[in-house]
């Protein structure tokens, strides 16, 4: 695996994260920890990472070369003692040495050797939504990933381990038939880390409740039919990530039946959400098209309505690169063509740089 296939692994947790939109307020805390079978010197990539995230939001940070668990946000500093983060640093000093003994297990057992990089990635949390000023259990996750494939899971309604590719099933033998195991695994998820969950919700609360209203757009772009137009629904900069975003026709709610395709929530840089729904539409439509977004934990309702206006665009996509390749016929048509009739004698004493004159005016015509 080269080096950019390895930045691809590092990243696969934010893909691995929950942005889907719920009704209910839902909060969620995980903690994610990537190793990689050997270092890769490259700046800001580190043999070993962990990091704590609460709504998708770091919380708490750790990696290989500067092994001490530190918090990423004002409110978990203020809030918890010193021994929580010397516990956490030896907890996740650990870890590193569990990750590293482990991935040289699999690479053995993959028959792999020491040539190419490989990542082992862990990520383990729960989600619980809000009754009675309580968060509720809602669901937990405990998974692994080798080289970015999904390898092995934690089925905690039926309390098992679950196998995701062949290789993971002497691994997943050996722990289902640890009993300790799986019920300290269930237990934490559905207990401890929900306790940790609710602690962490209360301490954040100042901040949970700085939510950002979202920026909604409506637009159109070309589509590759030249008959029709993609219209576009743009949320964008919106804190927490639930969210409502409907696109509607003559006040008919658009689904994928009609062609409608989302993006999905995604992460800003700035932590941050966006989501983008789009369908595409005749130019000569004349339907009212509107967007509406709900956001609640803002309070903001807004509806916009489509104002038919539309995009400029070319009718043959393909005019500008065939302009471009006569272009450059011509051209070297007026360097090549002198000189093979120089070659041949056929200029005999001729000025070669007045047929090139000559030339360069038949072009211009």
């Amino acid at each position: 695996m080269n080096l950019p296939t390895a930045w691809i692994f590092l990243f696969l947790p934010l893909l691995w994260l929950n942005l889907e939109s719920s009704g209910a307020e839902r909060h969620s805390l995980t903690y994610i920890y990537t190793a990689l079978s050997k270092p890769v010197n490259s700046p800001g990539i580190h043999q070993f990472t962990a990091m704590g995230l609460l709504d998708d939001r770091m919380i708490d940070y750790f990696d290989s070369d500067n092994p001490k668990k530190v918090p990423k946000q004002d409110w978990m500093k203020e809030r918890l003692p010193d021994d929580y983060w010397e516990k956490g640093t030896q907890s996740r000093q650990s870890k590193q040495q569990w990750f590293n003994v482990n991935i040289n297990i699999l690479k053995g057992r993959m028959r792999q050797n020491d040539t190419d990089v490989h990542v082992l990635q862990w990520r383990h949390g729960c989600e619980g939504d809000m009754s009675n000023g309580k968060l509720e259990f809602h669901r937990g996750t405990d998974m692994y990933s080798y080289d970015g494939k999904d390898f092995l899971a934690f089925d905690d309604a039926e309390a098992v381990w679950v196998a995701l590719t062949n290789e993971a099933m002497q691994t997943v033998n050996t722990w289902n038939g640890v009993q300790d195991l799986k019920d300290k695994t269930k237990g934490y998820l559905e207990n401890k880390c929900m306790k940790w969950l609710n602690k962490f919700v209360n301490y954040g609360e100042e901040q949970l409740r700085g939510a950002s209203p979202p920026e909604v757009y409506l637009f159109t772009k070309c589509a590759k039919v030249e008959t029709n137009v993609i219209l576009t629904c743009l949320a964008t900069g919106f804190y927490p990530k639930d969210i409502i975003l409907r696109i509607r026709r003559n006040d008919r709610i658009l689904t994928e039946e009609d062609g409608l395709f989302s993006s999905g929530v995604r992460p800003n840089e700035d932590e941050t959400f966006q989501r983008k729904d789009s369908v595409e539409i005749l130019r000569s439509d004349i339907s009212t098209y509107s967007c509406e977004v709900i956001h609640k934990a803002t309070n903001i309702s807004v509806r916009k309505e489509w104002d038919h206006t539309l995009p400029k665009c070319s009718e043959s996509p393909l005019v500008v690169p065939v302009i471009a390749v006569l272009v450059i016929v011509l051209v070297l048509a007026a360097a090549v063509v002198p000189f093979v009739l120089y070659k041949k004698g056929f200029l005999g004493r001729c000025n070669i740089a007045s047929i090139l004159g000559t030339l360069s005016q038949h072009n211009a015509v």
